[in-house]
This record gives C-alpha cells, sequence and structure tokens, in this order.
C-alpha cells in the first residue's frame, strides 16, 4: 500500500498542533553519582593515652603534627525521575556538596573541624576514613537523597557507607587494595593436553604464564564510637600481608601453593581460597570479611562474598559507587 501523500497547510491555515511532549522517564527509579575531592590532614591520637601506648595502637599515624591526603568522595542518590528527566538537578547537587563538605573540610586539620571529632568530648572520635564517610553522610542527608557514598582516603584505602530505613547507621564497609605477582597454568590433571586446551586455550600451555593481580578486601563492621574505626587498620593489613601476599607473591601458584596442586588456580578459585584464608582471622580481629576482588588482568577479575550478599542493602547504591570508583 502506497503511503500517504504529505501534505502540506494552504496558506493562511495554521499548522496542525504538535504531538504532546513525552514523559522523559517521569517517576522511573534511578541512581545517580556525583564526585567530589578535597584535601585535608588528621592525627590518630586519643587523649586517654599516652604517647607510647598511641604509638603502639595507631602507628605512624599518631605522630604529631599529623598528616594529610587528597580524599576523593562518591555521592550516590537515588529517586524517581521529574518531568526533565532527572532525579535532582546537579547544579542544586554540586553546591549542596561543597557547601556542606568540601568548603569545611578542604586544606583542614580534620580533628578539629566538626564536634564528632573533637576528642575532648566523650562521644568524639578519631576522624578516621569510615568516621569521615559517617560524618559526611549525616550532614548531606537533610540536602540530598542519599544512598550511599564512598571515600577514597588514597587509592588503595576507602571506605563506604550506606543509607536507608533497615540501614544499621554506624555500620560501614572498609577495602584495601594490595597485590601480588604470580604464575599459573590452567589445566586439569586427568585431560589430556588438548582436551585442557580445548577448555582454557593458551591458559594451558604446559609452561604457564603470570599476571601482576590486584587484591581487593572488604570487610564490614559497626564503627567503634571512640576510635572511628571498624577494625585495626594495621593489622587487617598484617593478615592479608601474612596470609597472602606472602604466600602467593613470587610464585607458580600450581607448584607452590599447596590448594592449587589439585585445584584449578582460575581467578575465581584464587579468590575463593583468599576469601577462606582470611574469613576466620579477620572475624577473630571483630569484623566480618565481606568481599576479595582479584583483578587478574585489566579486561578479567573474580568477585567472592564472604557473607552472604545482603541484597536490602540497597545494592543498587553500591553497585554504582564501585562503578564510579
Amino acid at each position: 500500500m502506497p503511503p500517504a501523500p504529505l501534505t502540506v497547510p494552504a496558506a493562511g491555515h495554521p499548522a496542525p498542533p504538535a504531538p504532546a511532549r513525552a514523559a522523559h522517564g517521569r517517576g522511573r527509579g534511578c541512581v545517580i553519582t556525583r564526585r567530589a575531592r578535597f584535601s585535608a590532614s588528621h592525627l590518630y591520637r586519643l587523649p586517654e593515652l599516652d604517647a607510647a601506648a598511641n604509638q603502639e595502637r595507631f602507628g605512624p599515624c599518631s605522630l604529631e603534627p599529623g598528616h594529610g591526603h587528597n580524599y576523593e568522595l562518591i555521592v550516590a542518590m537515588a529517586g524517581p525521575l521529574d518531568a526533565d528527566g532527572m532525579v535532582l538537578n546537579l547544579s542544586e547537587v554540586k553546591h549542596a556538596i561543597r557547601r556542606e563538605v568540601t568548603e569545611p573540610l578542604d586544606f583542614r586539620f580534620l580533628n578539629q573541624v566538626w564536634p564528632e571529632f573533637d576528642l575532648s568530648r566523650p562521644e568524639g572520635c578519631l576522624p578516621t576514613t569510615e568516621a569521615l564517610a559517617l560524618a559526611i553522610r549525616r550532614r548531606l542527608a537533610p540536602h540530598l537523597p542519599v544512598v550511599g557514598l564512598r571515600l577514597y582516603e588514597h587509592p588503595d584505602l576507602w571506605a563506604d557507607v550506606l543509607a536507608g530505613p533497615t540501614i544499621d547507621p554506624m555500620e560501614a564497609f572498609l577495602s584495601i587494595r594490595t597485590h601480588f605477582a604470580a604464575a599459573h597454568r590452567l589445566a586439569r590433571e586427568e585431560l589430556s593436553q588438548t582436551e585442557n586446551e580445548a577448555i582454557y586455550g593458551k591458559c594451558a600451555r604446559p609452561h604457564g604464564h603470570g599476571h601482576n593481580y590486584l587484591l581487593d578486601v572488604t570487610v564490614r563492621g559497626t564503627i567503634d564510637g571512640r576510635t572511628g574505626m571498624v577494625c585495626d587498620l594495621a593489622a587487617l593489613q598484617r593478615l592479608v600481608d601474612e596470609l597472602v601476599v606472602e604466600r602467593f607473591d613470587h610464585t607458580f601458584l600450581n607448584k607452590d601453593v599447596p590448594h592449587f596442586a589439585t585445584c584449578v588456580p582460575t581467578a575465581e578459585n584464587i579468590a575463593l581460597h583468599i576469601a577462606d584464608l582470611l574469613s576466620a582471622p579477620i572475624a577473630a580481629s571483630g569484623a566480618r570479611l565481606h568481599k576479595v576482588r582479584l583483578q587478574e588482568s585489566p579486561n578479567n577479575a573474580a568477585e567472592v562474598f564472604a557473607e552472604a550478599p545482603q541484597l536490602e542493602m540497597a545494592p543498587a547504591a553500591l553497585e554504582a559507587l564501585a562503578a564510579v570508583g
């Protein structure tokens, strides 16, 4: 059937009305993120402890006059789209974060900025990464529909806090990043070389190959009201170094790590084994191992949740923060 002919309004006659404006997703839910940066210094020193006890507890972080970081903040916000196709006006978001967070904190000594960190008060705590993230969340909550935020102290240390009616207001996720170099061969001993190459491709070649692995370990716990910590950060770093890095670094995993004598050292199996090694020692430290992420190359990574993923804890917020980070 031929198309209907195009009709042009006769001179002096108005054009037909334009179609109604599209709804632009109005009412549909969405999570958005905004990044901000600031530089600040802090000191880990409790007045109720003497210099030796502070040094033993907090190491170099207790040395006066303190030390500084270039912090990076990622704020996740959620809500329905308005008629203009936005959850929020990003200009308003930018100004709220600047007013409530970056202007008060940038180039400041965190111990003296906000009352949460006034250690002369019984409720005052140290301005750790996780305690600072919690304080930022509290300040933004009256102004923005925050569902979570991530605060990087540096690229190898960050904290996540979530928001919502079912969220423990004092809970945080603390993550550390480290690395090791190792070689492996992907092959099952009961199969022939041809069969292994059919499954694992080049990774089955007899002499193996190597990677520079990046390892992220995330723990979850309640922030201590005085130290501001989910767990002893130095102790967590020692556990990961002793139980994983020292055992795996510069090894041929199939031959040097007993577990992989009978278990193919795929990225997935390595991540699972690391989670098994760390779960109990981290639990003994007072936190809970939440997740292990092992990046084998820029294109390959495996994630293992050591505890049941708490999907009711606003998973969209965690996913949005991880994607931006």
